[in-house]
């Protein structure tokens, strides 16, 4: 009976990785790679099927899988028919006219903020340090990379972070690396019960709250994040989510249901 939950948030990270004969030697490399141990009786499967990496909830196979894919379904559909430079991300980044700010987001998760921005012409610098979103987010620009139509610019403007002594902590990552205009944070916060979301909304988060969970640690990202950027930090909250860190933003943007909230470092 599948009863045990995986590891917490750190590597080595414990989960069942579907070893069939197709995908053995695949998913062998991904787990060296990624620090993943195969704990069969998890309830959360890996499995390489359909030219693609998936993540599985053993006990809920009526959800699908989660994977990442910037070529078809949604982030197709928001490339081509989206709000473009309307979209709340792109203001509340400081997008406008011919300035494309650098940008690290630091909390890729799935990448699809990220691919919005870079879509728009901005380079993204992604960064995810669960190991398991990471191989999902890393399989999902390979994918994206091979594509003809954007797989060209997705090689310039979208590239993962990926630490070379294994996953650390994103607030240590941060003071690592170089200075971008924007640090983007979107942090997990637990999503209420009468709160409505989407089809696909729901089933990512259903997984994604058994793998990750709420992010603690949430408030000790602002201070590096902070540091690093030149211009701002944007961080992207639920409507009824509290401000990062206690601390009150210069000014937002806000959706239906979430709130971009903007600490700016200079006058813009």
């Amino acid at each position: 009976m599948l009863t045990q939950t995986c590891s917490p948030p750190i590597s080595p990270y414990h989960i069942a990785l579907n070893l069939n004969e197709g995908s053995r030697f695949f998913l062998s490399n991904l787990a060296k790679k990624w620090q993943l141990i195969d704990q069969p009786d998890c309830l959360l499967v890996l499995s390489y099927q359909s030219g693609r990496l998936e993540l599985t909830k053993a006990d809920e196979p009526k959800q699908g899988p989660v994977y990442v894919d910037f070529v078809e379904g949604v982030l197709k559909h928001r490339r081509q028919f989206g709000g473009g430079r309307g979209e709340a991300v792109a203001k509340a980044c400081g997008i406008k006219g011919n300035y494309l700010p650098s940008i690290i987001d630091a909390t890729a998760g799935l990448g699809r903020d990220a691919f919005v921005l870079a879509s728009l012409g901005c380079e993204v610098k992604l960064l995810e340090r669960h190991p398991v979103v990471a191989a999902l987010l890393e399989d999902g620009l390979t994918r994206a990379y091979q594509d003809s139509h954007i797989g060209d610019w997705m090689q310039v403007r979208m590239q993962q972070i990926i630490p070379t002594e294994g996953i650390k902590e994103s607030q240590t990552l941060l003071t690592t690396l170089q200075p971008a205009d924007v640090v983007y944070l979107d942090p997990m916060y637990p999503h209420p019960e009468h709160k409505k979301q989407t089809a696909l909304v729901k089933k990512e988060m259903r997984v994604f709250q058994y793998l990750v969970g709420a992010d603690v640690d949430a408030d000790t990202l602002l201070p590096p994040a902070l540091a690093l950027a030149k211009k701002r930090v944007v961080v992207k909250r639920a409507d009824y989510a509290p401000v990062l860190n206690g601390q009150s933003p210069q000014g937002f943007v806000k959706t239906k249901n979430h709130r971009f909230d903007i600490y700016s470092k200079v006058i813009e």
